[in-house]
């Protein structure tokens, strides 16, 4: 049975690839994530169209509160879709602060990898799992992002983040995982309550959060062990 803290769903169909175990141990390792996130879809698609609402706007106002948005830092976000925490208010509050803002772009669907890119208000065009990417060309280093605001499916007390499975921002955040000190990007989860866990078992690609922001606020992370 998979330990769970609270009763709702996750990043939407769009974000549901998997990466193909090698060895007996992954494979138990990913069934038991599989039916987490089965576990936490359900969840968030139990929650009404006014919680999700409601979640959303708590959550930007959190953020608007903290010091991450000034200074025109570069900002990196994810274009919301189905059930996952709705990101429009949160865009608004970084333009407000004249943060540029950048969306995810997948660039090699065959290894998982993608980029951001500057928002436009050209019109986006959806990418072959449904999510909207703007058509712009011009691309920011992972390293130069100041913050990003990150989808998630589960989190738990220790910061441990658990994805679609695809691996995208653990593969282009890689990089975190090896710095003791400087941390930027600043790596912060969004999140309804009801997605967090009691526990996620850590595997050695997982690049941790930072933080997290649900309908209850700022959380932050150590990520010691």
């Amino acid at each position: 049975m998979v330990p769970l803290v609270a009763p709702v769903e996750s990043n939407g169909p769009h974000r549901h690839l998997r990466v193909t175990p090698s060895n007996p141990l992954d494979d138990t390792a990913a069934s038991a994530r599989i039916e987490m996130r089965r576990t936490l879809r359900a969840r968030r698609a139990g929650l009404t169209a006014r919680q999700r609402t409601a979640a959303a706007q708590r959550i930007a106002s959190h953020v608007a509160r903290t010091r991450w948005l000034h200074g025109a830092r570069a900002v990196g976000l994810y274009a919301s879709v189905g059930h996952e925490v709705d990101t429009k208010a949160l865009a608004e509050v970084a333009r407000q602060r004249h943060c540029p803002v950048y969306l995810p772009r997948i660039s090699d669907y065959h290894q998982h990898r993608m980029e951001f890119v500057l928002e436009s208000s050209a019109p986006t065009v959806r990418n072959r799992h449904g999510i909207p990417e703007p058509a712009t060309r011009k691309r920011i280093s992972a390293r130069a992002l100041s913050i990003v605001f990150m989808p998630i499916l589960g989190f738990d007390a220790r910061g441990t983040r658990l994805g679609s499975g695809a691996g995208y921002y653990d593969r282009l955040f890689s990089f975190r995982r090896y710095r003791s000190e400087w941390h930027r990007p600043l790596l912060v989860g969004i999140a309804y309550r009801c997605q967090e866990l009691a526990h996620i078992d850590r595997q050695q690609h997982d690049v941790p959060l930072d933080a997290l922001v649900s309908e209850d606020g700022v959380r932050y992370f150590s990520n010691e062990g």
